[in-house]
C-alpha cells in the first residue's frame, strides 16, 4: 500500500478517535486542558484581549497533525472538531488534507457594549486550502464558511470586557426567561409590530379558531369533534402528539393565552372552512406575536428539544485553555433549517417567510429571528445596549416595501425557486401551500389584491414574460402533475406548477456555466403581443400581461424557428438529470452554435426541435459562435433556452398562433 492511501485510511480513524475524546468535554469546566508545545507557547488571553491582526497570524501547523494531537492537546481537540464540524468531513471519509497548514488570528468580531464600548474578539483558524467539493458543499448549505472559536460568558471578565457577544453555556433545557427576554426586546425597540402588507389595525375573521389556554390522524378538529372541542376542557391533551403539546407548554410558560394551530384550529375534513382559513393564512401569521417553528425532528410525534427534561443533547464543545472556557459555535439558523427536515415541506416556507418573529427549535440549539436581528442560546447577542448582532439571517424573509411600491417579480422568482425544491404530502395542494404568500405579492396590484386575477397556475400574469422563463433544476428529474384537484385535472406544462420538482430562474450564465450568478433570467423587450388562455369554461380569454417597451428599434422576429441540438453538450455531469445543448440552425448554412437550451438527458442528440421566442433579453459572451454570427448580441429568450438573434433573423420563421398546452 503506498504512502498517499496509508495517510487517506488513517484520517478515518484519526476523526473516530476524535469524536470518541469529546463526548466527555461538552460541558468542561475547572481545570485547564493540557497542551502541546506549539499551543502552550501562544498567549490566548492576550490574543483574545489585544486582537490579533490576519496578516499577523501564526502557524499551528498541519491540520493531520492537529488532528494526530487532538486527544493530547485543548486547543488542537478544539481546532480538530471545529474543521470536522464546519467541512462535515464525515460526508468526505477521503477527503485528501495533507499539505493542510492551520494559522490563527484574532480579528476583531464586534463591539461590545455601549458605543465606543472595547471590542470582542475570537479566534480564527486560516487553512492553507480549502477542498472544492467541500466548500461547493457548503455554499449550497448556505453554511457558515470561516472557522471562528469564542470565549464564554463567564470569563468576558478576566479579560476586563462585557458579556455581549461571547459565547453562552446552553443548559439540559431552554431557558424560559431567555424567550420572554427576546420577544420584550423585539416589542419595545424593533419595528416588528406591524408588516407592510397588512394594516395594523386589521383583525382576525370570527371564524378562525383558537387553542384557549391550554394530519387523516386521530388529534384532528373535523366537524364530528369541533361542538365538543369548542367546550372549556373539551381537549384531550393526552391525545396529542408531542410537538403540540410541547407547544402548548411553551405558550403558557411565556405568558401567552391563545396558539393557533393548523391541525386543530382548521376543519380537516370541511373543504369549505380549509378554503376560508388558507384564503387568510398571511394574516394569521402577520397578527401572531411569535411563530413557533420545529426544525429538529422527523415529525409531530417528536418533542420540542429542549422544553423537558431529557428532550434534547447538549452539542457544544468546550475546552479550558490557559484559565479560559473556549466553545466552538454553533451552527447560524440559515445551516441550521437548510440541513433539517422541515426544510423540504411545502406548506413551511410561507410561514416562515410571512411570520414577523420566529422561535425556531433544531437539534442544535433554538433561535429567535425577527426583522431586524437574530439571537440564539449560545451567542449573548440581546443586550440593550447592542444595536444589531453580527448573526446570519435565514434567506427565506421579505424585503420591507415602503409607501406604495409593489412588490417586484426578482422577490417573486426567488420565492417559487425556493419552494419548488420543497414537497408535498398531497401534490394538488401545490397553489393552496402558498396562497398566503400570493396574497401578499398582489396586496398593491392594480387588480385589487386579488390572487385568483393576477395568478393563473402560480404564474403571475401581470409579469407573463418573466413568469414563463422558468427553467428545470439540472440535477433533478421533472415529473408532469395530474393529480385532479376538483378544479384542474391536469396543469399545464408552460407554468412551474405543472411539473414536479425543483426549478429555479436562472440568467443567460447558468446556461453558459451550468450555474448561476445570483442574475434571474429577465425579459427586456415583449415579442408577444398578447398573451391568451382558455380558462375553466372553455373560453377564450386575453390575459391582462404587462408588455415590456424595448429602449432601442428593432424589428421583430417571427415566433419560430427550426433547430437540432447538437452532440456537443455544455455541461457533463453523469448525474445530471438536465443537460445544456447547443442550439444550431438547420437552416441556412453555416451551421454554428447559434445559443444553449437546457433539456432533459435523455435527449437524443442530435435532435430536431420547433422553438418558441416570446423576449428579447440581453445575452452575454461565449454562449454562441462569435466568429460566425458577430460580437455580443440581443439574446432571444426561448423558454428555456437562449439564441443569438442574428441566427433567428435568417431562421425563416413562421408567424402564427401557438396553443401552450
Amino acid at each position: 500500500m503506498g504512502e498517499p492511501s496509508r495517510v487517506l485510511q488513517g484520517l478515518g480513524q484519526r476523526i473516530q478517535q476524535a469524536v470518541s475524546s469529546l463526548k466527555a468535554d461538552h460541558h468542561t469546566k475547572g481545570s485547564s486542558s493540557t497542551l502541546c508545545a506549539t499551543c502552550a507557547a501562544l498567549d490566548i488571553k492576550q490574543i483574545l484581549r489585544d486582537g490579533l491582526r490576519e496578516e499577523d497570524k501564526v502557524c499551528l501547523g498541519s491540520l493531520l497533525d492537529i488532528m494526530d494531537k487532538s486527544d493530547r492537546c485543548g486547543l488542537c481537540s478544539l481546532v480538530s472538531d471545529l474543521i470536522r464540524r464546519r467541512w462535515r468531513l464525515h460526508d468526505f471519509p477521503n477527503a485528501d488534507l495533507r499539505n493542510v497548514i492551520c494559522h490563527l488570528s484574532s480579528p476583531e468580531f464586534a463591539k461590545a457594549g455601549p458605543r465606543g464600548g472595547k471590542s470582542c474578539h475570537r479566534l480564527y483558524i486560516h487553512p492553507s486550502r480549502r477542498l472544492p467539493d467541500i466548500q461547493r458543499q457548503l455554499v449550497a448549505a448556505e453554511a457558515a464558511l470561516h472557522l471562528d472559536i469564542q470565549l464564554l460568558e463567564e470569563d468576558s471578565r478576566k479579560l476586563s470586557r462585557s458579556r455581549d457577544f461571547h459565547g453562552r453555556r446552553l443548559k439540559e433545557e431552554v431557558d424560559i426567561s431567555l424567550v420572554k427576554k427576546w420577544i420584550k426586546r423585539c416589542e419595545l425597540e424593533h419595528d416588528c409590530e406591524s408588516v407592510w402588507w397588512r394594516r395594523s389595525d386589521d383583525c382576525l375573521p370570527d371564524f378562525v379558531r383558537m387553542i384557549d389556554g391550554g394530519p387523516g390522524d386521530y388529534y384532528w378538529t373535523t366537524t364530528k369533534n369541533i361542538n365538543t372541542r369548542g367546550h372549556p376542557t373539551g381537549l384531550d391533551a393526552g391525545i396529542l402528539p408531542a410537538t403540540i403539546r410541547d407547544a402548548i407548554r411553551l405558550t403558557r410558560r411565556i405568558g401567552k393565552w391563545y396558539l393557533w394551530i393548523d391541525a386543530l384550529c382548521i376543519l380537516q375534513d370541511s373543504p369549505a372552512d380549509k378554503g376560508a382559513q388558507i384564503c387568510i393564512m398571511d394574516l394569521i401569521y402577520s397578527r401572531a406575536t411569535i411563530t413557533i417553528f420545529t426544525a429538529s425532528g422527523n415529525g409531530v410525534r417528536d418533542d420540542l428539544p429542549g422544553i423537558s427534561s431529557g428532550s434534547r443533547t447538549i452539542t457544544q464543545h468546550i475546552k479550558c485553555v490557559q484559565g479560559l472556557h473556549l466553545a466552538i459555535p454553533l451552527p447560524p439558523l440559515s445551516e441550521a433549517l437548510n440541513e433539517s427536515i422541515w426544510n423540504t415541506q411545502g406548506w413551511a416556507f410561507q410561514e416562515i417567510l410571512l411570520s414577523r418573529r420566529r422561535l425556531v427549535f433544531t437539534r442544535h440549539q433554538m433561535y429567535f429571528e425577527c426583522v431586524k436581528t437574530v439571537w440564539c442560546e449560545d451567542v449573548v447577542g440581546e443586550s440593550k445596549t447592542l444595536s444589531s448582532t453580527p448573526m446570519f439571517r435565514t434567506a427565506v424573509h421579505l424585503p420591507e416595501y415602503p409607501q406604495a411600491s409593489p412588490m417586484n417579480v426578482r422577490n417573486y422568482t426567488d420565492a417559487v425557486g425556493r419552494y419548488s425544491q420543497r414537497r408535498l404530502t398531497v401534490e394538488s395542494d401545490i397553489i393552496a401551500a402558498i396562497t398566503a404568500f400570493l396574497n401578499v405579492v398582489v396586496i398593491r396590484e392594480p387588480a385589487g389584491g386579488d390572487p385568483k386575477k393576477s395568478f393563473r397556475f402560480g404564474m403571475w400574469i401581470r409579469y407573463l414574460d418573466n413568469s414563463l422563463l422558468w427553467q428545470p433544476s439540472l440535477r433533478e428529474a421533472l415529473a408532469r402533475r395530474t393529480v385532479a384537484d376538483g378544479n384542474h385535472t391536469r396543469w399545464p406544462s408552460w407554468a412551474w406548477t405543472g411539473w414536479k420538482g425543483a426549478v429555479q430562474y436562472g440568467g443567460e450564465s447558468l446556461m453558459l456555466y451550468g450555474f448561476d450568478f445570483a442574475m434571474p433570467a429577465t425579459s427586456n423587450e415583449s415579442l408577444v403581443t398578447a398573451w391568451h388562455m382558455v380558462d375553466e369554461d372553455g373560453r377564450v380569454v386575453q390575459l391582462d400581461a404587462k408588455m415590456i417597451l424595448a429602449s432601442w428599434i428593432a424589428d421583430r422576429t417571427n415566433p419560430q424557428m427550426y433547430a437540432r441540438v447538437d452532440d456537443d453538450v455544455a455541461n457533463a455531469d453523469e448525474a445530471a438529470a438536465h443537460v445544456i445543448f447547443h442550439i444550431v440552425p438547420v437552416d441556412p448554412a453555416p451551421q454554428s452554435n447559434a445559443g444553449r437550451i437546457i433539456l432533459p438527458a435523455s435527449v437524443v442528440s442530435p435532435t430536431i426541435f420547433e422553438f418558441i421566442v416570446h423576449s428579447r433579453g440581453e445575452g452575454i459572451h461565449g454562449i454562441y459562435d462569435e466568429l460566425t454570427w458577430g460580437k455580443r448580441y440581443s439574446g432571444e429568450r426561448v423558454g428555456i433556452g437562449v439564441t443569438v438573434e442574428s441566427a433567428w433573423m435568417k431562421g425563416h420563421g413562421e408567424e402564427c398562433v401557438v396553443l401552450l398546452a
